[in-house]
């Protein structure tokens, strides 16, 4: 990483090409600087602790990291470099529940917490995996290497029991069949693997792993028994609610400037002991939802600044999906995915506090900006 960050730096410095690119997408560069200005801002109004910055500095990191992206890089070695990650990352997690005995797997670094952001992980990787196993110029061998990567990655998914990304991926995984249906026009070439993926994980989920199952039975349950008094927050559910509840009280007392970056657990510490949200909730550090994350840390305009972060990159693939290059049509729609996805997740959990999470949504979202800056430009010089 740190000789990416390095290469970077000198691209930038000595490459006219190289910031011509940068110029070409600078809509997606400036929201990202602004997301890290804002919460340089945050931390200097509400006078935090150092280590906050930590996260924030990770954008400039992979702003200069995306630089390496305007070399014209083997895209089939990247492909395969993926999708070995996603068949390391879902071996890991079959190790850790049948080898280590793990409820639900967490990866290699989270810890018992990172179960969620770990499954969200995983989905990114096995859809962009998907993504080349469909393509029509993907060869016959690198083709099955991305399909097993596929079922891999998804089963590594399904052991983490994590609703929300699991839920969240349906929808993603769909618009990505529809898309490529649509291009391509080869129905039954993207119905067999929709097929086989959506049986797949029902018939996995259904007789496998009935924890799955149960976990989505008792969402019903536990939201009916979920109440304002400290009895009625037991369950991950009733305590999600409970964190939201205070959360948003938290964004109702400070609507326009927060409380700070990372404070949410020191303010729901305070309820607690002032008899104000249940002790169930006391642990917790973040509410378990980005944008109420947001809203809590900065008020209206770090929700503004967050949604951006998300609409501004979705708004450039977007305008790409249709491109008559398919390198540059499978680069915004692999943006769109990690988009998608990342959004969805974070209506019922953070995806930005951890640096796994986060560290995979800046470089695939630059990475795949600036790659789709460069063929652009390389088409417009030749």
């Amino acid at each position: 990483m740190g000789l990416l960050f390095l290469a970077g730096l000198v691209l930038l410095a000595s490459r006219a090409e190289t910031r011509d690119i940068f110029r070409r997408v600078w809509p997606v560069v400036a929201v990202c600087l602004l997301r890290l200005l804002y919460d340089l801002g945050n931390f200097l109004g509400h006078g935090l602790d150092g280590n906050t910055l930590d996260l924030p500095g990770q954008t400039l990191l992979f702003l200069a990291i995306a630089a390496v992206f305007t070399l014209p890089l083997q895209q089939r070695v990247i492909a395969i470099g993926f999708s070995l990650t996603t068949l390391l990352l879902g071996a890991a997690s079959m190790v850790q529940r049948y080898g280590m005995g793990a409820d639900r797997p967490y990866g290699l670094n989270g810890g018992d917490w990172a179960s969620v952001e770990f499954a969200m992980y995983l989905l990114v990787m096995a859809l962009l995996s998907m993504l080349q196993a469909i393509r029509p110029d993907t060869r016959r061998a690198d083709r099955w290497l991305h399909g097993v990567a596929v079922v891999v990655g998804l089963y590594g998914a399904v052991l983490t029991q994590s609703r929300g990304p699991l839920l969240s991926f349906a929808p993603v995984f769909l618009g990505l069949m529809s898309w490529q249906a649509i291009r391509t026009r080869h129905w039954k070439r993207v119905f067999i693997p929709l097929a086989a993926t959506l049986l797949g994980m029902l018939a996995v989920t259904a007789t496998l792993h009935r924890e799955m199952v149960d976990r989505l039975a008792d969402v019903p349950a536990q939201i009916s028994e979920y109440g304002d008094n400290a009895a009625g927050s037991s369950g991950a559910i009733g305590e999600r609610l409970e964190m939201w509840r205070t959360a948003w009280q938290a964004f109702t007392e400070h609507p326009l400037a927060g409380i700070g970056l990372d404070q949410f657990g020191v303010y729901a510490r305070a309820q607690v002991a002032a008899g104000k949200a249940s002790p169930t909730i006391a642990s917790y550090v973040h509410p378990h939802s980005e944008y109420l994350e947001s809203m809590v840390a900065g008020g209206v305009p770090a929700l503004l600044v967050l949604l951006l972060l998300l609409i501004v990159p979705a708004a450039f693939f977007a305008r790409h999906l249709n491109h008559p290059r398919e390198p540059v049509a499978c680069a915004a729609v692999a943006g769109l995915m990690v988009i998608g996805l990342y959004s969805l997740c974070a209506f019922t959990d953070n995806v930005f506090y951890r640096a796994m999470p986060q560290s995979l949504f800046l470089f695939l979202v630059l990475g795949l900006t600036v790659d789709i800056g460069r063929q652009l430009r390389h088409s417009a010089h030749s």
